[in-house]
């Protein structure tokens, strides 16, 4: 099992809740994985990059002295200002988080694309490497780099619309809606190839526990779960597209007789979840993007909606 990193907004927050993958009941083609190191990379690079800009010696706060300041310019902001070990939340937007008025009103749509490569600092970093290693380079062996390359951009675009959607009055950074992207098409996999697994019930519902107990995190303070969930979405959807697998070629594989194998090598459902897939992720793309750039707000049209994002107790108030 491994942590998933929520995607985090505000004043940052927590991230946790195990994944992993489940496996076939027999190996086929094994890709050698490179874009989920190359990702790794990339994130850990940027986030340097961000703590080079950041400066703290040089911009003093209320909030107290500098983390590690051996480090110099690439120490960490007071622990009361950021508890996650990072930069501050301006350095963060100059980077390129995700702001709903920097989008809509100052048309800087690039953010819903930054955003996903910047973390708010080492522990939500740590937390969501992790997790890409350990679920990505799975998938990557499986189903090759272009495809899960393809669902983890695709799957953080779709979790940054979605966040802009509900959230105007906070930034967001992470990479955890392109991750939970990876265990939507896990689940998605899972349902378009259900004749070639041994075991499914079993691994259909690990599955779906993991994904609720990551889902279920985002119910906590500062962490973006609109993010989360669109993210999972679209990589649910996108997994219906991509991840089909030949059902023709197992059967042969495995000297069924002749009877049981059929001259399509995929079978009638596939086809039907392939199409309905596609439609409904071209739709809701559209939909979004168009709701976003004529300034809708989410909230209004779902009054119940702040809720799956955070859920006010006696130990904290959603409303700050």
């Amino acid at each position: 099992m491994a942590s998933t990193g929520g995607k985090q907004r505000g004043n940052y927050g927590n991230s946790a809740a195990s994944a992993g993958p489940y496996y076939f009941e027999e190996e086929e083609r094994v890709w050698k994985p490179w874009v989920v190191p190359l990702f790794v990379i990339a994130n850990v690079a940027v986030f340097i990059g961000t703590m080079y800009v950041n400066n703290c010696p040089s911009n003093p706060t209320p909030f107290g002295s500098c983390v590690a300041r051996f480090l110099h310019r690439f120490s960490f902001q007071p622990l009361r200002q950021n508890p996650l070990l990072g930069p501050s939340s301006s350095t963060l937007d100059k980077m390129g988080a995700l702001e709903w008025n920097k989008v809509v009103e100052q048309h800087e749509g690039w953010r819903l694309i930054t955003c996903i490569w910047l973390h708010a600092g080492v522990i939500h970093l740590l937390a969501n490497m992790l997790s890409l290693i350990f679920i990505g380079i799975r998938l990557e062996q499986q189903f090759g780099f272009l495809r899960i390359g393809v669902i983890y951009l695709v799957s953080g675009f779709g979790g940054s619309v979605l966040s802009s959607l509900f959230v105007r009055n906070s930034i967001s950074v992470g990479a955890s809606g392109a991750l939970f992207g990876l265990l939507g098409a896990m689940l998605s996999e899972l349902i378009t190839n259900w004749t070639i697994y041994s075991n499914k019930a079993a691994a259909l519902l690990t599955l779906v526990v993991i994904i609720v107990i990551n889902l279920a995190v985002g119910i906590l303070p500062h962490v973006d779960n609109f993010a989360h969930i669109g993210g999972f979405l679209t990589g649910f959807l996108v997994g219906f597209v991509l991840l089909i697998r030949p059902q023709f070629g197992w059967m042969e594989r495995h000297n069924l007789p002749p009877e049981s194998q059929v001259k399509s090598k995929h079978k009638m459902y596939q086809y039907v979840l392939w199409v309905a897939a596609m439609l409904l992720l071209i739709a809701g793309f559209v939909v979004g993007l168009v709701m976003l750039f004529r300034g809708e707000d989410g909230n209004e049209h779902c009054h119940w909606c702040h809720y799956v994002s955070c859920v006010p107790t006696s130990k904290w108030n959603c409303s700050n």
